[in-house]
């Protein structure tokens, strides 16, 4: 699957989903569309090239007068950059969000400003997010449904790695929207990837936002990073990720006083697929260490 290509979840054939090239890289960002009487986006991506998500919507065949929800799994710019322009070319639509959240779509001035230091360099490839009118906001918390026609969406509060995250159940379907709470997936290589950005990331609400997910039993995985997947064991391989993970940085800390010495002892470009870019693979390694470091002295 390349960057702008639009596929069909296999396991149910209303809801699709685009490579957005995130990061100029394929196999990164997925936003998904689910078609039903009341159509909904899940996440918007970073607000960079956005327009590949209109494209989504075109292919799909629906207008974007007709979009009536863009359901955002939490306020992280890689997931909801692109919502105030989706929300301006899509005027029906209201925006989803955790109540945690709300308050940043209207006004996303500390949030940009957040970015940038979460992101460090990466913040190259993302664009300035535009606000969204407070009366197109929808704030929903845990157990929240969204009636779509035949298709709900039922909110899960998950934050451990963010307060203001949610995943999506979609009963009907067997499936879940991760957001960030399964980690990131890259298809290509069926790997998993631990996710642990600065400031809010916490170990032990992670293992318990997986367990939450198990729970739920789903068949199918939608990673928001990337693509669909089949649950399998993937969800116990996520836990055992994230735990070995946070103590490879932890061992590095031991021995290493500076950040710069630590994502260098822990780079191996083999742990990344081939269709990433380099830049965007140690960028995302850089953030991932500075989230455990943030953790481990909270």
């Amino acid at each position: 699957m390349a960057i702008g290509d639009v596929s069909a979840v296999t396991t149910d054939e209303n809801i699709h989903y685009v490579d957005t090239g995130m990061y100029d890289s394929a196999e990164y960002g997925s936003v998904y569309l689910i078609d039903d009487d009341r159509p909904a986006l899940i996440d918007t991506g970073i607000g960079t090239n956005y327009e590949r998500i209109l494209d989504l919507l075109d292919a799909v065949g629906v207008d974007p007068g007709e979009l009536s929800v863009i359901a955002l799994t939490h306020v992280h710019l890689d997931h909801a950059g692109g919502a105030g322009f989706l929300a301006e070319a899509c005027p029906n639509a209201g925006v989803y969000v955790h109540e945690i959240g709300a308050p940043h779509l209207a006004d996303p001035a500390r949030l940009w400003e957040g970015t940038k230091g979460a992101v460090g360099e990466q913040i190259v490839f993302y664009t300035e997010p535009k606000p969204i009118p407070e009366d197109r906001i929808e704030s929903i918390t845990d157990g929240d449904e969204i009636d779509l026609g035949t298709h709900t969406l039922r909110a899960h509060h998950a934050p451990g790695h963010a307060p203001h995250q949610v995943v999506f159940e979609v009963p009907e379907s067997d499936a879940v929207f991760t957001g960030d709470a399964a980690g990131v997936y890259t298809p290509s290589i069926d790997r998993l990837h631990a996710t642990s950005p600065p400031p809010q990331f916490d170990l032990e609400g992670a293992l318990e936002d997986v367990e939450m997910i198990r729970a739920l039993d789903p068949e199918t995985l939608l990673y928001a990073h990337f693509g669909p997947a089949p649950a399998d064991g993937r969800l116990d391989t996520y836990a055992d990720r994230l735990e070995s993970w946070v103590a490879d940085v932890r061992d590095a800390r031991e021995r290493f006083e500076e950040t710069d010495e630590i994502v260098d002892q822990l780079w191996n470009r083999a742990d990344a697929p081939d269709v990433w870019d380099e830049r965007k693979t140690r960028g995302e390694l850089a953030m991932n260490v500075r989230g455990v470091l943030a953790y481990l002295d909270s």
